[in-house]
C-alpha cells in the first residue's frame, strides 16, 4: 500500500521534536490500516454489527 507523501509530512509535524524511530514506524503502520479500512469501506467490504456480534460469539461458544 501507498501513502501519499503529504499525509507523511503532516504526520511528522505532528510529532513531538525528539522520537523514537519505533514510533515513528507505528504510526505509519497506523496510517496504512486506517487508509485500508477506508478503502475497504468505499468498496462496501463491510460487515453489519450485528454480523460481527454473530460472528464473535459463534467463536466465543467453540
Amino acid at each position: 500500500m501507498q501513502i501519499l507523501k503529504s499525509k507523511l509530512e503532516d504526520l511528522l509535524k505532528g510529532l513531538p521534536e525528539k522520537v523514537d524511530v519505533e514510533d515513528i514506524m507505528y504510526r505509519i503502520y497506523l496510517l496504512q490500516k486506517i487508509e485500508a479500512g477506508e478503502k475497504d469501506v468505499e468498496e462496501g467490504k463491510v460487515v453489519s454489527h450485528k454480523d460481527a456480534i454473530e460472528r464473535l460469539s459463534k467463536k466465543w461458544q467453540n
